[in-house]
């Protein structure tokens, strides 16, 4: 399952308070589309600050596997990244990368919370990293 959100900026010149009447209406119905999301993003990086190899493709999709899929089984996104940050020992750490996009209702997210949580205990324990970064942003989804 993949989203993709594009806005265009829309600029209006008017005299008075009120947007002219034709954008109050598309306004108001993509207001009315989809329902309230929780987009949670994790970055997953594959260094290892103790100087062990770093996750291969098969170990990081086997993780997906046994992880994540079985907590988020309605789908999620995979991307490949590069980033870098700065470890636990001061060292700055360029590195390959996921992120893991994880969308559900946002009724959910209190189950959901403690299922990422797990995720992200999971995968420092496994691959001996300092941390997993979470994103979280409130969206609408229409599937």
């Amino acid at each position: 399952m993949a989203v993709l959100t594009v806005s265009t900026p829309v600029a209006y010149a008017t005299l008075g308070d009120e947007a002219p009447a034709a954008s109050r209406s598309t306004a108001q119905v993509v207001a009315s589309r989809g329902k309230a999301y929780i987009e949670t993003r994790l970055f997953l990086g594959t260094e290892r600050p103790d100087g062990g190899p770093a996750v291969t493709d098969r170990q990081f999709l086997s993780f997906i596997d046994e992880e994540v899929t079985p907590r988020f089984p309605n789908g999620l996104t995979i991307q490949d990244g590069r980033g870098q940050w700065r470890d636990s020992n001061g060292v700055i750490e360029r590195e390959r990368s996921y992120e893991l996009t994880l969308l559900y209702p946002a009724s959910e997210a209190l189950v959901r919370d403690a299922r990422i949580e797990r995720i992200r205990d999971a995968y420092e324990k496994a691959y001996a990293q300092d941390s997993v970064a979470r994103i979280e942003e409130r969206t609408t989804a229409d599937f």
